[in-house]
């Protein structure tokens, strides 16, 4: 069984969101996947966004595979979310399971700055998609280091969809970048209202 783990802050999710889910999918063929928005994430400041929207904002991903769940273990378990006790917990749920951890091209080149990144590197096989053209040198080294240390790198090798939440709360980006879903609860609640990232 192969389960692909596909977390971020996702405040908010958008269309990049979705794309990089869609070609991790194609790339491993997961048998489940699970979305996972962040409590706290260690690398950033936290969300002015409500967890609750963050979650509900998250439905814009569950047609892209039939076997899609959309949790908020790591948002009930409060405090700093670390991947490594995600994954955990993941694999006490399926224990027969290959998890699959999907990430973006500024996650792989930082990996090893991740709490037990070692551990995971052998719990799970990382998904890369690149996030930023003309990285794919950058990449291909970080991958290398990455498998010298036993890890297993697959890359999805989609063209790359340039947005980022933090010019969707600035304002920089519009509403054309988010899923219909997502557009309603923005509006709905009046979220990144020029809201400085």
């Amino acid at each position: 069984m192969k389960v692909l783990l596909f977390g971020g802050t996702f405040d908010p999710p958008h269309l990049g969101h979705v794309h990089l889910l869609q070609s991790a999918i194609q790339a491993c063929q997961p048998d489940k996947v699970v979305v996972m928005p962040a409590g706290i994430p260690p690398h950033k400041s936290a969300s002015k966004t409500p967890a609750k929207l963050r979650l509900a904002m998250c439905q814009c991903f569950a047609g892209l595979h039939l076997d899609l769940e959309i949790s908020d273990w790591e948002i009930q378990q409060g405090g700093c979310s670390y991947t490594i006790d995600t994954v955990k917990m993941l694999q006490n749920r399926w224990p027969d399971a290959q998890i699959y951890l999907s990430i973006g091209s500024d996650m792989l080149t930082s990996f090893s700055s991740w709490k037990c990144w070692k551990e995971l590197l052998q719990r799970v096989v990382l998904v890369v998609q690149s996030r930023y053209q003309g990285d794919d040198q950058a990449l291909a080294q970080a991958a290398d280091a990455l498998v010298q240390e036993g890890g297993r790198v697959l890359f999805a090798r989609q063209k790359v969809l340039p947005i980022a939440s933090s010019d969707v709360r600035s304002g920089t980006l519009g509403m054309e970048v988010l899923p219909g879903e997502v557009q309603q609860i923005v509006q709905q609640y009046h979220l990144y209202k020029g809201e400085q990232a």
